[in-house]
């Protein structure tokens, strides 16, 4: 597809670059009500980003490893995943502690993407890292113990959930579709189910919920995030000025403000110079507010 036929539907505002950070591959963007932040990470950089709403106040740190997904946790502390499993990460010192241990002997294998959902519970989930086997699971973090939720995945992607908390959606990515699970009030899933598949290029990413129970997909290689009812059905994209859009949150006082992350990852010399904003932070301003970010609770 090419940028010249891009445009905005009325569902937002066109995309801005807040930050033009040249991440290879940005995800993980959060938007942090209780500290005013916007976080997101460069797994293949890996890099921790922080600013502040409005993209100033930059701030970024070196992580040991491929670092895909950060979240706030209701002790006042930040959780992360690294290639062995789940860290706090002190944005103080820059340090980081392990927490749990996950998939530790499972060398071919790194995380992907997180997302905490009202219960306070961490979803997330692992990948194969060269792309090619369904050794990825999903996963559940309670703040005390972790459980396998569903399997099969080469690359697994996107966990969020409805407004009412009664459904998960889980994207497979190189399937190019999106799950629908329910989901019982001690986290259990069942009635596993295609919720959409992306049909119009590219490949399902990253993905956010907003308060009418839309689901927002981020499309790897699309050049777009589409909108989709909660019956599944497309009612609406937003065009970017770069292929790989990965991830997105909603956040601002009344959290109409989408954050959008996006990558350089698998494009060539040439089209790097088409794309400049390629690997950049973005942001624009939605006609729905979204669900604000939850806190991980952590278990003594």
């Amino acid at each position: 597809m090419s940028g010249d036929a891009l445009n905005t539907a009325a569902i937002a505002s066109a995309p801005q670059a807040l930050w033009e950070v040249c991440a290879m591959l940005g995800e993980g963007v959060l938007f942090d009500a209780v500290r005013q932040w916007v976080w997101f990470v460069d797994i293949k950089g890996h890099r921790i980003h922080r600013c502040a709403p409005d993209g100033t106040d930059r701030r970024s740190w070196d992580a040991p490893g491929q670092v895909s997904f950060i979240v706030p946790a209701a002790d006042g502390s930040m959780v992360c995943s690294l290639e062995d499993g789940l860290y706090r990460f002190d944005d103080e010192d820059g340090s980081f502690a392990p927490l749990a241990k996950v998939e530790a002997d499972e060398t071919g294998n790194r995380f992907n993407d997180g997302f905490v959902d009202a219960a306070g519970r961490l979803w997330f989930g692992s990948m194969h890292d060269d792309e090619e086997h369904p050794t990825g699971r999903l996963y559940r973090f309670d703040g005390a113990g972790i459980a396998a939720a569903d399997d099969g995945y080469i690359i697994t992607n996107g966990p969020a959930t409805s407004p009412d908390g009664g459904t998960l959606y889980h994207t497979d990515t190189l399937d190019k579709r999106v799950y629908a699970f329910d989901v019982d009030a001690d986290g259990k899933l069942s009635n596993k189910r295609t919720f959409t598949t992306i049909e119009d290029g590219g490949y399902p990413d990253g993905m956010a919920v907003d308060l009418d129970g839309c689901v927002w997909v981020a499309t790897f290689g699309g050049w777009r995030i589409d909108r989709f009812d909660a019956g599944g059905r497309k009612v609406g994209e937003v065009r970017f000025p770069c292929a790989n859009i990965t991830k997105l949150a909603f956040g601002g006082d009344d959290m109409r403000t989408v954050y959008a992350t996006s990558a350089r990852k698998g494009l060539s010399n040439e089209e790097l110079a088409a794309q400049p904003l390629a690997g950049a932070l973005f942001t624009f301003r939605a006609d729905v507010a979204g669900q604000a970010q939850n806190q991980l609770k952590l278990q003594d």
